[in-house]
Formats: structure tokens, C-alpha cells, sequence
């Protein structure tokens, strides 16, 4: 079940998307580490690990349908997402709008990360995930010279 997430919640004035430099690009091309923040519903942020791809304009994240951060995106689709090498002073962290949710039935969203990460399938072939994909508005880059 598809689902557009209004980018107008919470007052904040809609942004248009940004396109990184391709230095920023190449960096968020690869499978780093990544930390995904989200607002809860007390106004408690809440960050969790989580698999990642970019594609040059949003970003893929999965998860199980079951997870609370998937009822607190659709709440407020604003997040942050901080992407870090093992060199963690490396890192690009960014703002973005959570713009599109949708169930993962075939499991080829989380398969397309778990390849990315492991080289394999995601494991769990019984698995109810769900896709989220989200369009940066803004980031801020720390020492990519040292990834």
C-alpha cells in the first residue's frame, strides 16, 4: 500500500531537494555505516543503525512494518540520516522529508540493501518490511578527504 507523506507537517515551510556535489555523491554511492534519526511522538528524537541506498536523489531505507520509527515517519516525515565511514570523522549528515512509504511484499527493497551490505539476500524470506525513501534538503559534510 503506497503512501504519499505530506512534507507540510509540523509548520515548517517545504524546502526544495537538494543535489550533492559529486564528491558527496560518490561518498553516499557506498555501503557505509549509517545512523537514521526521526521525531517520536513526545518530540523525542529517536535515532536507530540502518541500511541505506542512494540513488542520486532520495535515499531507500527498509524496515519491518512492525517498527514504531515507521508510525513516527508517517506522523512526521521529517528525518535525519548521518552516513559515516570507519573513520567515523568522515561522515555526511543531512535533513530530509520521508516523501514516499510503501509495503515491501517481494522483499526487493530490503533484498537490494542486503545485497548492497552483505552480498546476499535479506534472510528472512517470511519478512513484512516496508520501503521508505526519503529526498535530502539539506547536509553538511565533515572531512571527506579522509574517507
Amino acid at each position: 500500500d503506497a503512501r504519499r507523506v505530506s512534507r507540510d507537517r509540523g509548520g515548517a515551510a517545504a524546502r526544495d531537494a537538494v543535489t550533492p556535489p559529486p564528491a558527496v555523491d560518490e561518498f553516499l554511492r557506498r555501503p557505509n555505516a549509517a545512523v537514521m534519526g526521526c521525531v517520536r511522538p513526545d518530540g523525542y528524537p529517536m535515532t536507530v543503525v540502518t541500511w541505506y541506498d542512494w540513488d542520486g536523489e532520495q535515499f531507500l531505507v527498509n524496515m519491518d512494518r512492525k517498527r514504531s520509527r515507521l508510525a513516527w515517519m508517517r506522523a512526521n516525515p521529517h528525518v535525519s540520516l548521518t552516513v559515516f565511514t570507519e573513520n567515523w570523522y568522515s561522515h555526511v549528515s543531512l535533513t530530509g522529508d520521508v516523501v514516499r512509504i510503501e509495503d515491501d511484499p517481494q522483499l526487493n527493497g530490503i533484498d537490494q540493501l542486503a545485497k548492497r551490505y552483505t552480498g546476499k539476500p535479506f534472510w528472512n524470506r517470511n519478512a513484512k518490511r516496508v520501503n521508505a525513501w526519503i529526498r535530502p534538503l539539506a547536509w553538511h559534510v565533515w572531512e571527506l578527504d579522509r574517507a
